[in-house]
């Protein structure tokens, strides 16, 4: 439902027992009164880039924002280009997992395959919170009040279990069924988010709305002076919210992007689904429709998602209370639902918050289908446990890992702690340190490329392979399935950054004064994890033999596949000079092949 208010609301922006921290001044009324959501609601959704882009620009202002989601970009280029390479010359399950055993040692697979499936069973959990409380939308700004009133009558846990058994119902479907929705999600999401670059530019060329937050044409204005282009200060705020005290200055600049490097990290989790499914997917094991898979994704998170947030940030300025903890529900912080609604279009904010349900919901079939199925080779190497256990894991059925699935479906029953309250405050914290773990396991597939890299050139020099196996392992084949020019340097680039942002993501609870422990904990407890994940793995199967544990690795090369044709999809290649009939319908083949 929607009405318009009467009258407006007098200044408040960050709440903090009386103190305001330095904000730039801005002319005409502005907001106060909102209600808050709960801590624990407050950092469980704002992530992602529909939902967390906001926070981005509110924590780092809009050019720090855009640097963020720039730079995370590149590195999970870099991991993907690595990911994409390995598959496309080696189809296999679970390659996450399956190339560390290979290629740097059986312990290391056995880690990296237990850590991603509990941080893809936990944030599939995470994103069924996030679709229970997307549907308690609710917008109230003094001048439009919109809301979901059917999302708001039931309860958190109704919807969660709703929509755990339709997610579980999905994974359920044979993989052809599944691989066809999961190619219509994708071009469903991509086109929207096209749909809300191309809205924020027009709105950034727009009259605003009369009484509203902003008194003229937007343009690049909130990049400008009384803005900044990266954010001046950082608030330091409590485990329940409370703001105990601003960092100025450079220092605080630097905070500010820092601490929301983890946080843009969490919208780009999930974009190696490309290789997971590459094993299954009919179209993926085409050598050529993996290596245009992974070009498209690399082009479409540097470029789609910075573009998002670069014109975002055109129209809504980082002091908007909105995205700085106000507002009533998880839709009302999203930065495009609050342009929309400034620009006196409350339909348009209905339909975006429909989309970041539906969003969430996909996400969810994403984290589980990963899950399983890590969970399904993890069995499939007697990694699981008792053998009762490990026998009932391998079972398939029309091709699904039904008791794989189910499995990872119990792990998803966490997401009733995110109900409200302390118990939601716990999820929150475990899907933080499932990000952290997600940058471990990307890490470790760097360090895997540059071993396979390794493996490739002594193929090359010192095998006993045939011509035609030597020329399989030859990157500069024309066959060669996929490439990227300086991939060793992406691997080096991509294990530097992730570690880095590893050892120093917990940074924020360092600031906060007391020192918050259990923040602490939440970032750095997945690195302990690891290493013992290996020791123990190690210990039990070469005991103290420590030459073993570093030689435990087959460096296979087996069954490795090549491009049938010399001409490679997606290469611009014009069959004559001059512009011919042939080159005009080459150029448009081309475009289609990198659009579809």
């Amino acid at each position: 439902m929607d009405y318009e208010k009467p009258e407006a609301l007098t200044p408040h922006i960050f709440p903090d027992n009386g103190t305001q921290s330095p904000q730039p001044d801005v002319d005409g009324p502005t907001l106060n009164g909102f209600d808050e959501p709960t801590p624990a609601e407050g950092r469980r959704e704002l992530r992602g880039l529909f939902l967390g882009s906001g926070r981005s620009v509110a924590a780092a202002g809009p050019g720090g924002a855009v640097v963020c989601y720039l730079l995370m970009g590149t590195i999970i280029s870099s991991v993907i280009s690595c990911l994409g390479e390995m598959t496309a010359l080696m189809p296999v399950n679970a390659p996450v997992m399956e190339f560390p055993r290979r290629f740097v040692s059986r312990g290391m697979g056995f880690a990296v395959g237990w850590m991603y499936w509990f941080a893809y069973a936990v944030l599939a959990a995470d994103e069924l919170v996030a679709v229970s409380n997307a549907i308690k939308f609710h917008y109230d700004d003094g001048k439009t009040f919109l809301s979901w009133e059917v999302g708001e009558s039931v309860d958190n846990a109704v919807w969660i279990c709703v929509f755990l058994t339709l997610v579980i119902l999905v994974n359920l479907f044979p993989v052809r069924v599944f691989g066809e929705l999961e190619y219509v999600f994708g071009c469903f999401k991509l086109i929207f988010i096209v749909m809300l670059i191309v809205m924020m530019l027009i709105l950034s060329t727009m009259q605003p709305r009369e009484g509203s937050y902003y008194t003229e044409t937007i343009g690049t204005r909130y990049w400008n002076s009384p803005y900044s282009f990266f954010n001046p200060y950082y608030n330091v705020k409590d485990s329940d919210g409370n703001l105990q005290r601003t960092i100025t200055g450079s220092v605080g600049t630097l905070l500010g992007v820092w601490t929301t490097f983890t946080g843009v990290m969490f919208s780009y989790v999930g974009m190696d689904i490309m290789a997971a499914t590459a094993a299954e997917s009919r179209a993926l094991s085409d050598v050529e429709s993996m290596k245009m898979a992974a070009r498209k994704i690399n082009l479409r998170i540097i470029c789609l998602y910075a573009l998002a947030v670069i014109t975002a940030s055109f129209v809504v300025p980082a002091d908007h209370p909105f995205i700085n903890g106000g507002g009533q529900s998880v839709g009302a912080h999203s930065v495009f639902i609050i342009a929309v609604v400034e620009a006196g279009m409350p339909t348009a904010a209905h339909f975006f918050n429909a989309v970041f349900v539906f969003s969430a919901f996909t996400c969810a079939i994403n984290s589980m289908y990963i899950g399983s199925r890590i969970l399904h080779t993890l069995a499939l190497r007697g990694q699981t446990g008792p053998e009762f256990i490990t026998r009932r894991l391998r079972q398939c059925r029309s091709g699904v890992p039904v008791r794989a699935v189910f499995a990872t479906a119990a792990m998803m029953l966490l997401g009733f702690m995110g109900r409200s309250g302390s118990p939601g405050a716990r999820l929150s914290e475990l899907a933080n340190n499932c990000t952290v773990s997600c940058l471990i396991v990307y890490a470790t597939v760097c360090w895997t490329y540059l071993c396979f890299f390794k493996t490739l050139e002594d193929a090359k020099l010192y095998g006993n392979a045939s011509e035609l196996q030597a020329a399989s392992y030859d990157r500069d084949n024309q066959l060669y399935p996929y490439k990227s020019h300086g991939q060793w340097l992406k691997a080096c680039y991509g294990l530097v950054a992730c570690s880095i942002l590893v050892i120093f993501n917990g940074v924020g609870a360092f600031v906060e004064r007391p020192f918050n422990v259990r923040r602490f904990i939440s970032a750095y407890i997945s690195l302990p994890v690891f290493i013992l994940l290996i020791l123990v793995y190690n210990l039990r199967k070469h005991g103290f033999r420590f030459s073993d544990w570093i030689s435990d690795r087959s460096s296979d090369l087996s069954n490795t596949v090549q491009a049938s044709n010399p001409k490679r999809k997606g290469r611009l290649e014009f069959p004559d000079d001059g512009f011919t009939r042939e080159n005009w319908a080459t150029f448009v083949e081309w475009v289609w092949v990198w659009m579809k």
